[in-house]
């Protein structure tokens, strides 16, 4: 999920350059809400893993 929001910050990069803001701007959201999408998804398994983390026998 990280990698496609960098494949999406890239593109939104490489279109303002050539000067195509609307898909700039549409790349650009698509890339922060993955981005968002992965920090709640890795803190869910973060604390997930701490939870049941000291609950497994060793």
């Amino acid at each position: 999920m990280l990698r496609w929001a960098f494949v999406f910050l890239i593109i939104s990069v490489i279109a303002a350059v050539f000067g195509f803001s609307g898909l700039s701007d549409a790349a650009s959201d698509v890339a922060q809400v993955l981005f968002y999408i992965f920090l709640g998804v890795f803190a869910l398994m973060l604390l997930a893993g701490l939870i049941a983390g000291d609950q497994l026998p060793r």
